[in-house]
């Protein structure tokens, strides 16, 4: 039996989601047309958040974003989380290693959230993902955790149907896994602007977890020779598997 929401509650963090997903503010209409929420109810939820510092607004209250006691919550849960100073401190040494920008997130539902990133020192444009979610289906990290599922699994987990962010992103569930068979045969996952164009991405599972929930990545150049794919992707197996081998033997779960 599904539990019983709280609709205020759940109105509430759906607000607060449909702003953080946002790059810009939205307007009062917006917000209605992206929630669903009746305006009058919407109205007092957002005259309530804007009050508590949870949401943002201009002197007309026209139009809104998120606030900052998001972020405090937000770096509440990365200050807590046990895993993540062994991740950045790997992350420090991979981006050492391959010279490249990398990644660790977690599977959240459909999702991936980013939770630690070390950028190329050669990036010229630095887009800050350290917060951000993007749907697992366009993601080699979230490829790499989908595959940690079965595939009735997956497909009741995905949206239907799937999004798409590029011209390669898969939107055919059969295809995706099919994808999802490959890597976990090889162990690895790769996209190639899927999620991105010009990017391509390799990642992999950091196994301390059953079935695992965090994942390693690197991106990179969507047009790099073979070989320097290969040698990244040795170093990011080679890499994760330490990370996860230190995580069980901090007892870590």
């Amino acid at each position: 039996m599904e539990p019983q929401l709280v609709k205020s509650a759940e109105r509430t963090v759906r607000i607060l989601e449909v702003l953080a997903e946002s790059h810009d503010t939205l307007t009062l209409s917006e917000l209605q047309q992206r929630t669903g929420f009746p305006r009058s109810s919407l109205h007092a939820l957002m005259r309530t958040l804007v009050e508590l510092n949870w949401v943002e607004t201009d002197s007309g209250r026209s139009a809104f974003g998120i606030g900052p006691h998001a972020l405090l919550t937000g770096t509440a849960y990365l200050d807590k989380d046990p895993a993540l100073p062994f991740a950045q401190e790997m992350l420090e040494d991979l981006r050492d290693e391959i010279g490249r920008t990398v990644h660790f997130a977690r599977r959240d539902g459909a999702h991936v959230l980013y939770l630690a990133t070390r950028e190329s020192r050669e990036a010229a444009h630095v887009i800050p993902r350290v917060g951000r979610r993007l749907p697992a289906h366009v993601t080699a990290l979230g490829q790499v955790l989908l595959a940690q599922l079965t595939d009735d699994e997956v497909g009741a987990l995905l949206p239907h149907p799937l999004i798409s962010l590029t011209e390669h992103t898969i939107t055919d569930l059969t295809k995706l896994t099919g994808e999802l068979d490959q890597v976990r045969t090889r162990g690895w996952s790769y996209e190639r602007e899927q999620g991105t164009p010009g990017v391509a991405c390799v990642a992999v599972a950091v196994d301390y977890r059953i079935p695992a929930t965090d994942a390693i990545s690197c991106s990179m150049p969507a047009g790099l020779p073979p070989a320097d794919v290969e040698r990244i992707t040795e170093a990011v197996i080679k890499h994760t598997r330490k990370l996860a081998a230190t995580l069980r033997r901090e007892g870590i779960r």
